[in-house]
């Protein structure tokens, strides 16, 4: 598997993610917000945590305009695979591959914690390792994370099966407990929590190694 990490200037989770793809066994690239191309042969985009452009405007209002984000875009059109994770999800929503939208906490404060999540879906390369109903440990870390749609966008969401994550105890008042969700062909994910972050023991959970684990298992057929 070959992945390809975006970095932005305020990223801060770049690493972490590129680390975590390498643990799986993956290729991994990295690939800077300015560039127009994606590496060739790349099999997945991983977008990180952090707080691209300082989150001026929106959060990841500018990111999704940044020239690598056409690639992105036409990657995601042609079948590939997308992770988008914290600012990386709202980064996925501001680029229009996925629906919805990332408001403030309802709480109105910043959100650092593990939080308990549970898999919704396992028809996705990232969530079929876990199994269907499966309990986890993920960190948050988010000013933002409260995520919104229209009724309608959400009961599509629930009845097609794509939401990927529900918090077990909602921590910034996402509809629907929504953490994660996914695109209509499986192949993007949008989550706040921090998979990348929970890769082992000494980090208070190691239930987001299972996430890159089990995409390398998919690709490694191919």
């Amino acid at each position: 598997m070959k992945a390809a990490v975006i970095t932005y200037p305020g990223s801060n989770c770049d690493r972490d993610l590129a680390v975590a793809f390498a643990q799986a066994g993956a290729e991994v690239t990295h690939v800077w917000h300015k560039d127009t191309d994606l590496p060739a042969g790349t099999d997945i985009v991983g977008i990180p945590g952090g707080f691209s452009f300082g989150d001026y405007l929106r959060c990841g209002a500018i990111a999704a305009r940044a020239p690598i984000a056409r690639a992105v875009s036409e990657f995601a059109g042609q079948g590939g695979h997308v992770l988008g994770i914290c600012n990386g999800f709202q980064v996925l929503l501001e680029m229009g591959l996925l629906p919805g939208a990332l408001l403030r906490n309802a709480h109105l404060k910043y959100t650092c914690k593990t939080v308990g999540l549970r898999v919704a879906s396992d028809a996705s390369p990232f969530t079929a390792a876990y199994g269907l109903g499966a309990d986890i440990r993920i960190p948050v870390a988010h000013h933002d994370g409260n995520y919104t749609a229209t009724p309608d966008t959400l009961a599509h969401l629930r009845d097609t099966g794509r939401v990927a994550f529900r918090y077990i105890d909602n921590p910034n008042g996402s509809a629907d407990d929504i953490a994660g969700i996914l695109s209509e062909n499986g192949r993007v994910l949008g989550m706040m929590p921090h998979p990348e972050r929970a890769l082992s023991a000494l980090q208070g959970s190691a239930d987001g190694r299972t996430l890159f684990d089990g995409l390398m298992s998919a690709f490694a057929p191919a």
